[in-house]
């Protein structure tokens, strides 16, 4: 049995959740209606930013030609795709970038250039060498995201607790042993993180890159 004490606890927290997930509701069905009132109004221009009530209507022209699920699915597929393998390639990068230094070094200049370069802009060339098709979506997304990963999963594992690895080190532990019981248990956290970053940027990269320069051609 719970205390007294716990139960208001937990009541609060109860409250506290359900006061969130209105609020979210709340603030996503306000835009919505402002979106489509600026679109009646002529405020804001249709042609580029849309209108809710025609996206519900693409929604359901694509249904009834039959295409609305194939279109998802293809989406899916690619930025499981590119999500799958960003978070494996980033994560080998991130780990040999911490393992040697001196890699570390040499690499991390030309992560920091790629990482500022505006990507969708190589969307041209991508398309040239490897075509307008799903390869070349892949190829942006994968692009995007695993910069992305490496990235912020190389600055977990260098912001690990130093006293922990003296600490390793002190009792003549391997660079392995002191990576798989410090390093990457300590930045659990960070690869979480990077994880669900790394979505987003697969969706943002397919979907972008889908839309500015495979639908054109």
């Amino acid at each position: 049995m719970y205390s007294e004490d716990h139960k208001k606890y937990l009541k609060k927290i109860k409250k506290e959740n359900i006061i969130v997930r209105v609020t979210q509701i709340s603030i996503a069905l306000l835009f919505i209606i402002i979106w489509e009132l600026l679109a009646r109004f002529g405020v804001i221009n249709t042609f580029i930013s849309s209108s809710p009530s025609k996206v519900i209507n693409t929604i359901i022209s694509l249904h009834n030609q039959g295409n609305l699920y194939n279109h998802i699915f293809i989406t899916i597929y690619e930025t499981f795709i590119s999500f799958a393998l960003g978070s494996i390639i980033g994560l080998i990068i991130a780990i040999i970038m911490w393992c040697n230094k001196l890699i570390a070094k040499t690499i991390d200049p030309y992560l920091t250039i790629i990482n500022s370069l505006p990507k969708i802009a190589l969307g041209p060339i991508f398309i040239i060498w490897i075509g307008a098709n799903i390869n070349s979506i892949i190829t942006m997304a994968l692009l995007i995201s695993v910069i992305v990963t490496v990235v912020t999963i190389y600055n977990g594992f260098i912001n690990t607790d130093k006293d922990k690895i003296t600490l390793m080190k002190s009792f003549n532990a391997s660079k392995w042993q002191i990576f798989s019981m410090v390093v990457f248990p300590s930045s659990k956290n960070t690869l979480i993180s990077s994880i669900k970053l790394n979505i987003s940027m697969s969706l943002i990269g397919t979907t972008t890159y889908m839309e500015k320069f495979v639908f054109k051609i």
